[in-house]
């Protein structure tokens, strides 16, 4: 049995039957077709930024490391950067900062690997994957056959995708590719990204200024795995029918609200809920909220992902108590 606690952003001690480590699509179709691993599912893993680790693994757990961030294409106004699935998602948007290329720099910080990223939407800070995605290389595990996903092929949906969905099990993301703007454009508007630009007298903004505003945000708020155990936010926002909303703001004046594009629905945010239900700082163990940002589970140290779990389950049957309001999980549960 191999240890997986150094490679899930909870510290979870759990058990995998069998690991490896792969750095191309082409050693995974060696080792598939090797049949070494045939007896065994295979469970892939990218930077483990958005799993809960419950049981011991009966599985081939694959690590995915394939590297690289090249330019694949570019013109006057865009270049086309292709990222491997193993690339760290942070570095590979610090790249494109760096380079001056705009697009991705409301997505600093966020955990994971480029592999991992168009898989749930990521998203932050009013900006999506979806936003810039241009498309994807990913191995059909039946056929063994490399295809490409454009962005409609994907099938984009909040903190979702064909991958999660119709798609979950059978494919293996190799690649991801973006266009980005050579003309910055920045987006300012959401969260506390103008009141940290104002505090520093930035009044035009430079992608690199967006982009460190966002990490300052994101470190002011949110606990760093390396110190406490999380996977980030455990819950999706809800989002509810224009008429059950209105029944949220009358009951609940004050109630942060954002609509949503191209909808009647409005979208509020969980850690909103889950706070004003006392649950904000709360610790059985050392399973717990995060003391900051409500949105967050974490292990203090030694908690199992079964504790994880239940306290979650208890966070959303009392909010569903309390509001009415029913909130998903946004990280896969193995």
């Amino acid at each position: 049995m191999f240890s997986l606690r150094e490679y899930n952003t909870f510290g979870i001690e759990a058990e995998a039957r069998q690991f490896v480590e792969i750095s191309s699509i082409d050693e995974y179709i060696s080792l598939r077709k090797s049949g070494e691993y045939a007896h065994l599912p295979h469970l892939f893993l990218g930077g483990g930024s958005n799993v809960l680790l419950t049981k011991a693994q009966e599985a081939l757990v694959v690590k995915i490391s394939i590297p690289g961030i090249s330019v694949v294409k570019e013109d006057a106004d865009f270049v086309w950067l292709k990222g491997g699935a193993g690339v760290v998602w942070d570095e590979f948007v610090q790249f494109a900062v760096n380079h001056g290329w705009s697009g991705l720099e409301n997505l600093s910080l966020i955990p994971g690997t480029v592999g991992a990223a168009p898989m749930q939407n990521i998203g932050a800070y009013g900006a999506e994957i979806k936003d810039t995605f241009e498309s994807l290389e990913a191995l059909n595990l039946q056929t063994l056959a490399l295809e490409v996903f454009d962005a409609k092929a994907c099938a984009f949906g909040y903190r979702e995708s064909f991958f999660k969905r119709a798609g979950k099990g059978q494919y293996l993301i190799s690649s991801v590719t973006f266009k980005l703007s050579k003309k910055p454009s920045v987006k300012t508007s959401y969260g506390a990204i103008q009141e940290v630009l104002a505090a520093k007298g930035i009044k035009q903004p430079s992608i690199r200024e967006v982009a460190d505003a966002v990490i300052e945000i994101r470190q002011s708020k949110l606990p760093d795995p390396k110190q406490i155990g999380n996977s980030g936010s455990f819950f999706k926002n809800p989002t509810v029918s224009a008429s059950e909303a209105s029944r949220l703001m009358a009951e609940f004046p004050g109630i942060p609200n954002y609509p949503v594009e191209g909808s009647s629905d409005v979208k509020f945010p969980a850690g909103w809920f889950i706070e004003k239900a006392g649950w904000k700082g709360f610790r059985r163990g050392d399973a717990g909220v995060h003391a900051k940002q409500a949105l967050v589970l974490v292990n203090y140290g030694e908690a199992t992902g079964a504790e994880i779990l239940a306290l979650s389950e208890e966070i959303k049957q009392s909010i569903k108590d309390t509001f009415g309001v029913s909130l998903e999980t946004e990280v896969n549960i193995l």
